[in-house]
């Protein structure tokens, strides 16, 4: 094995188990894939579900997770600009966080960097079904109330929380479907858990989750 080629797999380790240094609140993501791959009508024919069993124990490594985390809500247009519609031009008004072996993480738009909420490998505690923990990773869609507060009427907050997480599902699907990922969108959850798992604040609601592997 080449010099090179031992170090990138030993980047993607540290990344995997969490282990970038002692005690890292944080962590960069690499620039996520922005050109190559399918065509977009092509990504639309193979859009699918997959079965929950049939997920494999394999990583994501570093670059497919950032750019499915990109392809969910990232900048893609300067400093106002994101992957997906976003009501008056608002900063991103549902939150992604990252559920895998190596702990929970809030996804950071601005920095595309990852932040930590927690050490712990929560995706059985999630999950209602029990071949959710089966995925690499779990990305759990939830509403912030604090971007959302400048529509009074909570049936209006809903409603734009809600269509935005359908955007952002259906953009993870179609970039999964280029880097050749396995996706599936996930309603039910164990409201309580997640809460707890995720550290909620008051008003934050799970909407949905995406289970992402190979």
């Amino acid at each position: 094995m080449s010099g090179l080629r031992a170090l990138g797999l030993t980047l993607t380790l540290l990344f995997l188990s969490g282990a970038m240094t002692a005690g890292a609140a944080e962590i960069q993501l690499p620039p996520p894939q922005t050109e190559g791959g399918i065509g977009v009508f092509e990504a639309l024919k193979k859009r699918s579900s997959t079965e929950g069993g049939d997920f494999s124990a394999a990583e994501l490594s570093p670059a497919e997770l950032s750019t499915i985390l990109w392809a969910a809500s990232g900048l893609n247009r300067g400093e106002k600009g994101w992957t997906v519609p976003m009501a008056r031009g608002m900063a991103p008004y549902c939150k992604v966080y990252v559920a895998g072996s190596n702990g929970v993480w809030l996804y950071d738009w601005a920095s595309h960097s990852l932040k930590e909420i927690s050490p712990d490998n929560v995706k059985a505690k999630i999950g209602s079904q029990a071949f959710v923990r089966r995925a690499s990773h779990l990305l759990i869609l939830v509403a912030d109330p604090e971007v959302l507060k400048v529509f009074p009427n909570p049936e209006v907050q809903a409603e734009f929380a809600n269509v935005l997480a359908g955007a952002m599902t259906q953009n993870v699907y179609l970039a999964a479907a280029s880097l050749k990922l396995g996706a599936r969108y996930i309603h039910r959850m164990d409201l309580a858990a997640t809460k707890e798992a995720l550290a909620l604040g008051e008003g934050e609601r799970p909407i949905c989750l995406m289970m992402v592997g190979k």
